[in-house]
């Protein structure tokens, strides 16, 4: 049996899996880990770290359907202590959140996501005419959690934060388990909305077994929140006729986006300034020619 120890990485700590191991590790800048025969060489190798586990055992994917933990309120980024936090966001220029007389087709909407992890960062945001707020805040949270699954990420220890008390009570009083029980209709037998949504974001969340909600205050102070509330916004403002492809970005968290930049490799393109009149000069020197007797075309 082997020991591998990170001592740099998105947790620290002594794993007994290499597969485990890898995913604290794997893509994380500056990565540290070794692996050794013996426990006490981990440890060693740590040098006694305050917030190494030792041994921690492998997380299987819970597939069987469970409550989840009540969301907290919290709007100081240090309280969330996730491998990853996770912010989303959906809105929508109408006057409600009821579809049908208050949603014209033509009205904008669009949801935005964030992903912090370690060092890096991840966001994504697209768009759509003629839907609710509610429908984008659902959004927002199925594209988030498609894209941790995408990157392996679904057994890491998720700090999720949104102001939409919508979709953390429908997740966390019951309401999605119950809608499950009746065939995805509401109590009385009526119609669910966004019900292909809610469907998904059920699939989705038996895969992760270790998530957090926090519930914050929409437009106030959390960085967080504010950043998936702009980027939403932006993707408004870009919508033309039709519903743009989502558009995302992954870059360091300290270092600034879409900088545009030249290497020596690929030096900026300079504009000819030959112009359009060349074959035209050169026949008018031919016809100039023949006038002189200077110039025979003839192939004999």
């Amino acid at each position: 049996m082997k020991y591998y120890a990170v001592k740099k990485g998105r947790k620290t700590g002594i794993f007994t899996t290499w597969p485990e191991a890898e995913k604290k590790v794997k893509g994380f800048s500056g990565a540290q880990y070794k692996s050794f025969k013996t426990e006490a060489e981990a440890k060693a190798y740590l040098g006694g770290q305050k917030n190494a586990t030792s041994p921690l055992k492998s997380h299987k994917s819970h597939k069987q359907h469970k409550s989840h933990p009540k969301s907290k309120i919290k709007n100081d980024a240090a309280d969330y202590r996730g491998e990853v936090v996770v912010y989303t966001d959906g809105g929508s220029r109408n006057h409600g959140n009821v579809r049908g007389g208050h949603v014209k087709a033509s009205d904008k909407a669009a949801w935005a996501f964030l992903i912090k992890e370690g060092n890096q960062k991840h966001s994504k945001s697209g768009g759509e005419f003629g839907a609710t707020n509610n429908r984008m805040e659902i959004m927002a949270l199925l594209e988030a959690l498609k894209y941790l699954r995408s990157k392996d990420m679904q057994d890491d220890q998720i700090d999720v934060i949104m102001d939409s008390k919508y979709v953390l009570d429908a997740i966390q009083k019951g309401w999605l388990a119950g809608w499950r029980r009746r065939g995805w209709t509401r109590a009385g037998g009526s119609k669910l909305q966004n019900k292909q949504l809610w469907q998904s974001i059920d699939a989705n969340l038996s895969h992760f077994p270790k998530i957090q909600y926090y519930w914050t205050k929409g437009h106030a102070d959390d960085e967080g929140n504010i950043f998936v509330d702009h980027l939403l916004n932006k993707t408004m403002d870009k919508m033309g006729k039709k519903s743009p492809q989502p558009t995302g970005t992954h870059q360091p968290i300290n270092q600034p986006a879409n900088k545009p930049s030249h290497t020596k490799d690929q030096p900026p393109i300079k504009k000819s300034k030959q112009g359009p009149r060349t074959s035209t000069s050169v026949s008018d020197i031919e016809e100039s020619l023949k006038k002189l007797g200077l110039f025979d075309d003839d192939n004999d």
